[in-house]
């Protein structure tokens, strides 16, 4: 059976108590994979009048939200899978949900599952898999007769190779179903291409699965956007766009290292848009929130991955700051009142404030004694908040990817020029000065 828990909020409740509450009160949302990440969404449904029930797909917490895996307070019940779907779907039946929501990158296939199962609101599960696997995403996208990457699916070292020299330049070279560019490879002949694919190959991704291979694929040159949508009923809406900004560093040779809002107005918009919308046909995302990054390439947009989530990285939140609204009021609307979604979709987004969230790179790795530096972000005109990931007296990695970025930054100003020079002089500041290491540590 599925194991079930009821979470109590002062007096203490009997299962049975919490699930006619549920039932009697407001709508239920069952979210499947609902860590820490993804807490932001969980607060915008209770805040508009509804109850959560959590489900988590997997047994054990995958490695990657295991430091802050998720608050009990913020749900009804937390029901754990344990591979019996129809237990878990009668579990789940009792609260009378009206929708099934994936919390994150890791829930997609199992809420698409429940949700079909229980006859509700979804995407079904025909393309679920197209929807994870970067490999399948690209070919299915590519089978709409959009542009696409080329790309090799590699379980072969001397396939790869050959791929690699026949292709020629620049490879890119990544777990199947991995996230926050964990894993990502960016390499510039086969031997390298090779070692990237040797490294992740028998390895597990970030949710304690193993890759089994990997996916090569062409670099895409171009600026990278970020398109945050949702979708009701197969209607798709932009709520947000993003530019991001990449520096050489720790051997990445295209590490992102900050994003910047970018005004529904902009030229580059509308082709990302035209664009999203085909990709999220093509891989059946007819409900509920997605975030596609997208190259603008010479030859126009051509697509790097996908979710069929809500974006990471405090995005919504910050898109909120600049806009007044963002995936988080989007998402609820689209599946608990989606007259009002349909009756605003189409409409253009209008930035109000600019807003830029930006990731300090550290060079060095050790035990961290303390930043140097900080005082004069914090000075800066466009400063609005600075999350500190690792803090003084922890262990401090050189930065390769979206999960290890120890310092986030946010700005927010009226004037975009004010952002960027903001960002400009963050990049400045960063570096091997800005961080201080306690004695014997390497760097």
């Amino acid at each position: 059976m599925a194991e079930v828990n009821a979470f109590q909020r002062g007096e203490s409740l009997s299962i049975v108590e919490h699930m006619t509450a549920a039932i009697q009160g407001s709508p239920c949302i069952v979210m499947v994979d609902a860590y820490a990440a993804v807490r932001s969404l969980v607060l915008e449904f209770r805040e508009q009048g509804c109850s959560v029930v959590r489900v988590q797909s997997t047994r054990d917490v995958p490695y990657v939200y295991r430091s802050a895996p998720f608050v009990p307070d913020d749900f009804v019940a937390d029901i754990i899978h344990d591979g019996d779907l129809a237990a878990t779907a009668d579990a789940v039946a009792a609260f009378a949900p009206v929708a099934v929501v994936s919390g994150g990158e890791v829930g997609v296939e199992f809420a698409d599952l429940l949700a079909e199962r229980l006859g509700l609101p979804g995407n079904g599960t025909a393309l679920s898999a197209a929807r994870r696997d970067k490999h399948l995403m690209v070919e299915t996208v590519r089978a709409a007769g959009l542009r696409a990457a080329r790309q090799l699916w590699a379980t072969d070292a001397d396939e790869l190779a050959a791929w690699h020299r026949e292709l020629g330049g620049r490879v890119v070279v990544k777990p199947p179903r991995s996230a926050g560019s964990q894993g990502v490879s960016f390499c510039d002949t086969p031997e390298e291409s090779v070692a990237a694919f040797l490294s992740l190959a028998g390895a597990d991704d970030v949710f304690s699965q193993p890759n089994n291979g990997a996916v090569a694929q062409e670099y895409l040159p171009g600026t990278e956007y970020m398109v945050n949508t949702v979708s009701r009923d197969g209607r798709h809406h932009v709520c947000d766009v993003w530019r991001t900004s990449r520096v050489s560093a720790n051997g990445i040779v295209d590490l992102c290292d900050a994003l910047s809002l970018i005004d529904s107005g902009s030229r580059v918009v509308r082709p990302l848009t035209d664009y999203a919308f085909r990709v999220l046909d093509a891989l059946g995302i007819r409900h509920g929130p997605a975030h596609l990054e997208i190259r603008m390439t010479p030859d126009g947009p051509c697509l790097v991955e996908v979710g069929a989530r809500i974006a990471g990285g405090g995005i919504p939140a910050s898109a909120g700051l600049g806009i007044g609204e963002s995936q988080l009021e989007w998402t609820v609307d689209a599946y608990t009142r989606p007259e009002r979604f349909h009756a605003r979709a189409g409409s253009p987004y209008e930035v109000r404030r600019y807003c830029a969230i930006a990731g300090m790179v550290s060079p060095v790795e050790g035990v961290l004694s303390e930043y140097r530096g900080i005082e004069e972000i914090e000075g800066l005109e466009s400063f609005h908040t600075l999350a500190t990931l690792v803090k003084p007296g922890q262990e401090i990695r050189r930065t390769v990817d979206d999960l290890t970025y120890p310092v986030i930054v946010t700005l927010l100003h009226d004037l975009e020029e004010v952002v960027q020079r903001d960002l400009n002089t963050i990049r400045h500041l960063d570096g091997t000065g800005f961080y201080a290491l306690d004695r014997g540590a390497r760097s």
